[in-house]
């Protein structure tokens, strides 16, 4: 179980993100809560087979091959955020090992406990059944953006976030 001081870490210190399953499609979660990360300052490196560019950045088949074009320019992956299902999530967490992410983040409705011990044993933050979108809006005052009930109805203009 992540701790609200593990999440604040976590979404602090690791600022290039790659997307497992990144859909093109701009009403597919996985397409929001990524351009809501992009939005807020933090590099979207988009893992599809199936496409070759998303919110502006080029796609990579795999997470792998996108690890070695960042290694090219002498920058890294510091998340793995998985849209996969639970079933998919194995092999994707060995990739993130491999490549030394620092964080395996699955989204909601997505668990498997095998993978998540095997990332926190390689000394991987391990994150499941969460949205990194929702944690970090929760967590860092952007919950003003669209995709989340708040229940508060106001006429203020919300302040600059501070990053």
């Amino acid at each position: 179980m992540s701790t609200i001081a593990d999440l604040r870490r976590i979404l602090a210190s690791c600022r290039t993100l790659a997307v497992v399953g990144l859909s093109p499609q701009w009403h597919r979660p996985s397409f929001f809560a990524a351009k809501y990360m992009q939005a807020h300052g933090y590099r979207i490196v988009p893992v599809n087979p199936g496409a070759t560019e998303i919110l502006g950045e080029r796609c990579y088949p795999s997470v792998t091959a996108a690890a070695q074009a960042l290694a090219e320019r002498g920058e890294r992956i510091d998340m793995v955020d998985c849209f996969r299902r639970s079933d998919d999530i194995p092999p994707i967490a060995e990739e993130a090992i491999a490549i030394g992410a620092r964080c395996l983040w699955l989204q909601l409705g997505v668990v498997n406990e095998a993978a998540a011990a095997r990332a926190r044993a390689a000394g991987l933050d391990v994150v499941m059944d969460r949205c990194v979108k929702i944690e970090h809006a929760r967590l860092f005052g952007g919950l003003n953006w669209a995709g989340v009930n708040t229940r508060v109805i106001s006429a203020k203009r919300p302040h600059q976030l501070p990053y």
